[in-house]
């Protein structure tokens, strides 16, 4: 739990990082995303530790001020969007797992249908990873849309005596991008942080056509527990009367991490340079008495021009 009230994280003004973006895309690819961070208390080596994705699979950082960062290697491919938790000594590694269109057969790989969902690795030295394992399934009809089935952005806290995984599902197509982004919010909860997962029936969070900021898609949620309740740092994806989409990090508050109100927006688009058009996944990290938000952003909605490189915004003095 965070030691702070709603009031006191809400009155929290934050600015960008002056030298960024921290964290280049690198090799062939055009992105770097999704980061997910442990602070030094957190780990096992008194470092910080920042996993992300690219379009190979998730990779793994370490830095030693949570700002410069050194690539340790690829953890694992064909794996997106990673959650990484560390309980009891255990690292939990959370991530969306793509079903290759050729093991689902033809109609498939005709369709271009995605398939995703949520799976687990572990390890006791971020070096050494057991065997994937399933952790949210398709199980509800909401995972599926048009564009097929889709389970990402898991982000895992404790509630109560259970743990909860949060989670976007859902697809949603954005004209100007040529790709999808998530449409709803939803949860599972399990006795056990590698245990069975059993999600709700029904999204805590969906697209509102009256919310100019998430209109076309939920994007993804982390969810922090404070004093009174809980903070949430949410991208909600948005699409103009002009058509031109974008997303940016927005703050919401709830009273039971099941209904949450807007605030305000922490990290927007600067509308030029390396995230002109979107804000994306972030992850947000308390350390030595200051809050630290690690993100993603994109300079523009072109599908081949696009590129995506990891940031970070940090508390005012």
């Amino acid at each position: 739990m965070l030691n702070v009230t709603m009031k006191e994280f809400n009155e929290i003004e934050f600015s960008l990082y002056e030298k960024n973006p921290i964290i280049k895309k690198f090799g062939f690819g055009s992105i770097v995303a999704d980061p997910s961070v442990l602070t030094p208390e957190n780990s096992h080596d008194s470092k910080w530790h920042l996993f992300c994705h690219t379009f190979t699979g998730v990779f793994h950082f370490s830095s030693d001020d949570g700002i410069n960062f050194i690539k340790e290697g690829k953890v694992i491919s064909r794996a997106m969007r990673p959650d990484i938790n560390y309980i009891d000594g255990v690292y939990y590694l959370y991530y969306e797992r793509v079903q290759p269109m050729i093991v689902r057969g033809p109609a498939a790989i005709r369709l271009c249908k995605w398939f995703s969902e949520i799976y687990l690795i572990k390890s006791m030295d971020l070096k050494n990873w057991s065997k994937p394992k399933i952790v949210i399934k398709y199980d509800k009809g909401y995972h599926k849309c048009d564009e097929g089935v889709s389970i990402s952005n898991p982000f895992l806290i404790k509630v109560d005596d259970k743990y909860r995984l949060y989670y976007s599902c859902g697809l949603s197509y954005l004209d100007d991008c040529k790709f999808c982004e998530p449409t709803y919010i939803s949860y599972a909860e399990s006795d056990t942080p590698d245990g069975k997962f059993v999600s709700i029936d029904v999204p805590v969070m969906s697209p509102n056509a009256d919310d100019a900021l998430n209109n076309k898609g939920c994007g993804c949620i982390k969810v922090y527990k404070v004093k009174d309740g809980y903070i949430a740092l949410q991208n909600g994806i948005s699409m103009t009367q002009d058509s031109i989409s974008k997303s940016e990090i927005r703050l919401l508050n709830s009273v039971d991490g099941k209904n949450f109100t807007f605030v305000k927006t922490v990290v927007s688009p600067t509308g030029y340079g390396w995230m002109a058009q979107f804000v994306y996944a972030c992850a947000l990290s308390l350390y030595k008495g200051k809050f630290y938000i690690h993100f993603n952003g994109r300079d523009t909605a072109h599908p081949l021009k696009g590129r995506e490189h990891i940031g970070l915004s940090i508390q005012k003095d």
